[in-house]
């Protein structure tokens, strides 16, 4: 594919619903992450579940939302999304309000799918109407990365503040930062009751049956979502790979606190500077192959420098980050050219879904690499050739180029 640098787009400003629909993600991330980050901890102290318990609640909770990401899709294109999402949001209610009071293991389990399953139905429907928004904002000048890049920012402050938010309410009890976490998502519902639009301009329902078998058939998003799948499936070893590696060099997981807001302070202070540069010179094919490359490097940098504290470890936080800024616009402003019209919900879920499955397989082979007895520096590697394969694995973009040009983010 010849690549054509077209000059920037001149500005153009975000329509009032993709502000309310940036706006919702902030708001999710506040809510979500006041409780999620001190569940663990409640589970197995305050309730005095056995740590297999805990881990098995807990991917119960990612299960219930990553794999059911699809049907939420789905629904979204079928009824439209202010329904699925006020729904989403009524669930995510009851079921923080359900773990607050939950002391027996089958009421746990219950509000944890609840809380999953709340997710499944909002984020897809939000996430597909955001990148069909950005789509139009590109038609009228502006910059369609730019968009999903602000909503990449707007997740991350939310999942900046929300801990703040759950740290000071756990001062009273773990109980009340689950009903501030219903509270913030009251504010939500109410606000989407109020400002969603009964019907949004060019959004046309389809029927849920007859879409999956020309999904299964489109080999180019099938190969999309293989390559997302891999870069989540490196992002999540911020949590694997990476705590075992500060407690092999520190004896504690304490910096982990650090390494994880450099991330977060890295996304939302460079984000948009970077997708503006990288709109103006790469397609996206090529944004996510760099991505995934930086990617490689930062495994590539812990297993190659052994001996220089937690150094190499920063260098994977800082490589990951940076490719994370590449590869996820790129991904989600990609997937509406390949789906099928009046279809982006069911993609949009289905790469959610598609790439959970993956991670799913991978951090189980992850976990059995990082117990097996090898060298240190031998996981490391082999998660370094998972981006690699994936850069190879991304299809072809058929678009003379399906627009990353200047401006910014979620």
């Amino acid at each position: 594919m010849t690549l054509t640098l077209n000059k920037p787009p001149r500005h153009t400003r975000l329509t009032p619903l993709l502000h309310l629909l940036i706006l919702t993600q902030l708001a999710f991330n506040i809510g979500f992450f006041a409780v999620l980050p001190f569940l663990a901890e409640h589970l197995g102290q305050a309730i005095g579940m056995a740590g297999w318990l805990v881990g098995f609640v807990l991917g119960l909770r990612t299960f219930s939302q990553q794999g059911l990401f699809v049907v939420g899709g789905a629904l979204a294109d079928r009824y439209g999304i202010r329904p699925v999402v006020l729904a989403g949001c009524v669930l995510r209610i009851a079921g923080f309000a359900w773990l607050g009071f939950a002391e027996e293991t089958w009421a746990v389990i219950g509000a944890v799918l609840l809380i999953g399953f709340a997710a499944a139905l909002f984020s897809p429907a939000v996430e597909s109407e955001v990148a069909r928004q950005a789509v139009v904002h590109e038609e009228q000048g502006g910059s369609r990365t730019r968009v999903l890049a602000l909503f990449t920012v707007a997740g991350q402050a939310g999942a900046f503040v929300g801990p703040l938010l759950g740290a000071l309410l756990l001062s009273v009890d773990y109980r009340t930062v689950c009903l501030g976490g219903a509270g913030v998502f009251v504010l939500v519902l109410a606000g989407h009751a109020w400002l969603l639009p009964q019907h949004i301009p060019g959004r046309q329902r389809v029927q849920v049956r007859g879409g999956v078998g020309p999904l299964l058939r489109n080999r180019r998003f099938l190969a999309l979502c293989c390559a997302y799948g891999a870069y989540l499936l490196a992002y999540n070893q911020l949590y694997l790979a990476l705590p075992a590696e500060v407690e092999r060099v520190t004896g504690s997981q304490a910096p982990l606190a650090w390494l994880f807001a450099l991330s977060s302070l890295l996304v939302v202070t460079a984000q948009l500077p970077v997708t503006r540069w990288v709109g103006e010179r790469l397609t996206l094919r090529r944004s996510m192959g760099a991505g995934l490359l930086l990617i490689a490097a930062g495994f590539a940098v812990v297993a190659a420098v052994r001996s220089a504290g937690l150094l190499p470890a920063a260098g994977f936080v800082v490589l990951l980050t940076l490719g994370q800024m590449l590869v996820a616009p790129a991904a989600r402003a990609w997937v509406p050219d390949l789906a099928e019209d009046n279809r982006l919900g069911l993609y949009t879920g289905a790469l959610s879904s598609v790439s959970g499955l993956i991670v799913l397989v991978g951090s189980s082979a992850t976990g059995a690499l990082l117990n097996s007895g090898l060298p240190v520096a031998v996981p490391w590697l082999v998660l370094a050739a998972v981006p690699v394969a994936a850069a190879v694995l991304l299809p072809r973009q058929t678009e003379t180029r399906s627009s990353a040009s200047a401006s910014t983010t979620s």
